[in-house]
């Protein structure tokens, strides 16, 4: 079997470009925002819960009922979207229905 160069141009480019896509793929995985864990100190001392129908209102008394993260000045996710960014817990997502104790409502 003979390989012009032109056979081995596109089976290289091809090579290359099943790489690339794989290469973004990995990276794409690898840059998504883990989700806060509960259980972390950081959670822990801001009494952080996934889902603020769960947060103990005597050992969180700031707490009201009806608020949670989507709602609150600093949470950075889309609208509708589950989870988001918030600036206290830097490179991790909380989650819309979630609460902590720096709750500050939105204006």
């Amino acid at each position: 079997m003979k390989t012009t160069r032109r056979d081995f141009l596109i089976s290289s480019a091809s090579v290359v470009s099943a790489g690339v896509v794989s290469a973004l793929a990995v990276q794409r995985q690898a840059m998504a925002a883990q989700h806060v864990d509960e259980n972390s100190p950081l959670a822990k001392q801001l009494g952080y819960k996934h889902d603020a129908t769960l947060v103990d209102a005597k050992a969180e008394p700031k707490y009201k009922p009806g608020e949670h993260c989507a709602t609150c000045q600093l949470y950075q996710g889309k609208p509708g979207e589950p989870w988001g960014p918030c600036p206290i817990f830097q490179g991790q997502d909380v989650s819309d229905k979630g609460w902590c104790s720096a709750y500050t409502p939105k204006a």
